[in-house]
């Protein structure tokens, strides 16, 4: 459905964003992104064949497009892979627990193209939590004690606004060295809400000053002459304003709120703060939710959280007079379960949550950074559980372990579909080739009846991150 939205308005709307502009438009990376989800699961653009090894079947699976911005499916399998990766190679067997700091409005803009400046307020953010575990250790007796985060850059709310935003993954309490060339870990104490609220009061300050060396007024609502996003991509700046509120940009809605659906009250009140939550001047800090340390499955279900797309297909509905229906994931505290888009205004959400090329979206800080001094023993801590895991390897439901992440096994971990079963004799698809040359693909998909498609193929598992289903070869 998303495809067939793209596909239908996207020559119209950059033709909108062009005339706003006087021709300049939106950047290239960000109409390439939509140009590049056009072939996504296309067949004539490309794909690999599979053959059973038993009964002969043969499939053919397209490629993907492997987009960082909104596509569904190559979001699911990036989100699969890092997440796997996460708790297999890079976080320990100790507790964890998730921090997420939100901004205010002014500052999502300024952090939506400003990269070097949004790093920097991750690294006052990050910084603070770093001293809080330290301090604490210290409190508690533990002299050198240091802890890491990793650190997921979300750009998107729930309702595909632009909130760039930091969900990230502490570990709960401090690692100190033993003497012996090892360290070993000492867990923290739930922080209490008056712990959250200084820690959350200490990085307002911090960012504040930040702010202020660099020239920049966050209390100043829009585009404002120093941010440097205006002078560089007017339109995109313009796009990203609009979502960062709650708003529309373009056609004959351009400044109006989102419609939204549901038994919506209007309520304006905030929410109550939660346990281990604060808020301050637009700011918000929440600290409530705990992995313990052996609960890997979870740890792996919150890693794919934070790592999500901003999108998923079963989330879209194309109604029949065109309109596309975007349900929440949760309700809102007004009643919204669902918000309503013209095309023209789901296309402009989509290109404000782009991000630039080249920019890191996970990031990693104290022990866990990739040249910390004791990175390596802080990775490998917890090996007696590990070598417990290597004796009776966890599986997934076929029997799988886990730590093959392979995209085949990676379907099996996340969703329990094993995606290599022939689905005529149960036996195992193999690889026999990629097709690429445009060619010999037009060749085969004529011999095989298959004119080249003019939608995308509905959604289904895929053996190739597609998020397509396989078309079996006659």
């Amino acid at each position: 459905m998303l495809y067939a939205v793209v596909r239908d308005h996207l020559d119209g709307f950059l033709r909108e964003t062009s005339a706003r502009s006087e021709g300049e438009g939106l950047p290239e990376f960000v109409e390439r992104e939509f140009r590049e989800f056009l072939t996504c699961g296309i067949l004539a653009h490309g794909f690999a064949r599979f053959r059973c090894e038993g009964c002969a079947l043969e499939r053919i699976v397209p490629f993907s497009c492997k987009g960082r911005g909104f596509c569904p499916s190559c979001g699911g399998r990036r989100m699969t892979e890092r997440a796997a990766r996460l708790v297999d190679e890079v976080l320990p067997w100790v507790p964890v627990r998730q921090w997420v700091l939100t901004m205010p409005y002014r500052l999502r803009y300024l952090l939506a193209w400003n990269h070097r400046l949004c790093r920097s307020v991750l690294g006052v953010y990050a910084r603070a939590l770093l001293e809080f575990y330290r301090r604490r250790a210290h409190d508690r007796g533990v002299s050198d004690g240091r802890t890491g985060t990793l650190t997921v850059i979300q750009r998107f709310g729930s309702g595909l606004n632009l909130n760039v935003h930091f969900h990230t993954l502490a570990l709960d309490g401090v690692f100190s060295p033993t003497g012996r060339g090892a360290v070993e870990f000492d867990p923290a104490p739930p922080p209490s809400d008056e712990e959250v609220a200084r820690v959350l009061a200490t990085i307002r300050r911090r960012v504040g000053r930040l702010l202020a060396r660099r020239g920049l007024d966050p209390g100043v609502e829009g585009a404002g002459p120093t941010d440097g996003f205006a002078e560089e991509s007017p339109v995109l700046a313009g796009l990203a304003t609009a979502s960062v509120l709650g708003r529309s940009a373009l056609g004959s809605r351009a400044g109006a709120a989102l419609r939204r659906l549901g038994d919506v009250t209007g309520a304006t009140a905030r929410a109550p703060r939660g346990p281990r939550q604060a808020q301050l001047e637009g700011f918000d800090l929440h600290a409530n939710v705990w992995m313990p340390a052996r609960n890997r499955a979870g740890l792996e279900r919150l890693c794919r959280y934070l790592l999500r797309p901003p999108l998923a297909q079963e989330r879209l509905r194309l109604r029949a007079d065109g309109r596309i229906l975007v349900e929440l994931r949760k309700a809102w505290r007004d009643g919204t379960t669902h918000l309503l888009f013209e095309p023209i205004e789901l296309l402009e959400k989509l290109a404000a949550l782009t991000p630039r090329p080249e920019t890191h979206l996970l990031l990693y800080h104290g022990v866990l950074a990739p040249h910390a001094a004791w990175r390596r023993q802080v990775a490998r801590f917890g090996e007696p559980a590990r070598a417990a895991l290597a004796a009776h390897p966890a599986q997934d439901r076929r029997g799988n372990p886990l730590r093959d992440r392979t995209w085949a096994t990676l379907m099996g971990r996340a969703f329990g579909i094993d995606v290599l079963a022939c689905p005529r004799c149960g036996g195992r698809l193999q690889l026999i080739a990629t097709i690429e040359d445009p060619t010999v693909v037009r060749k085969i998909l004529t011999h095989l009846g298959l004119a080249p498609p003019e939608r995308n193929p509905g959604p289904g598992p895929p053996l190739d991150g597609a998020g397509t289903a396989a078309l079996p070869l006659r």
